[in-house]
């Protein structure tokens, strides 16, 4: 199996929807593919997060760099400054 075969599964694969032989395939591609493997662990994670409805607070610092970073790779600058936010 390929990481782009994988993909092409990998929501059946989180609903539980695989046939078992295929499921076995799986398995083996995570078991060899590291970067695979983080991106099944990192999507467990998200979906574990989501699920319990964590929320985590954000200073008001961390909260506008964050904003800051995503308007930047949204319009493809390297940094925005407050004026531009408004």
């Amino acid at each position: 199996m390929t990481c782009t075969e994988f993909l092409a599964q990998m929501t059946d694969y989180f609903d539980g929807q695989v046939e078992p032989e295929l499921l076995s395939e799986i398995q083996s591609h995570l078991c060899e593919c590291h970067h695979c493997e983080i991106l099944v662990d990192t999507t467990r994670q998200t979906i574990r997060v989501y699920k319990n409805h964590q929320v985590y607070d954000l200073t008001e610092e961390v909260r506008e760099r964050t904003v800051q970073r995503i308007l930047a790779a949204c319009t493809g600058r390297k940094s925005v400054s407050a004026s531009d936010q408004r």
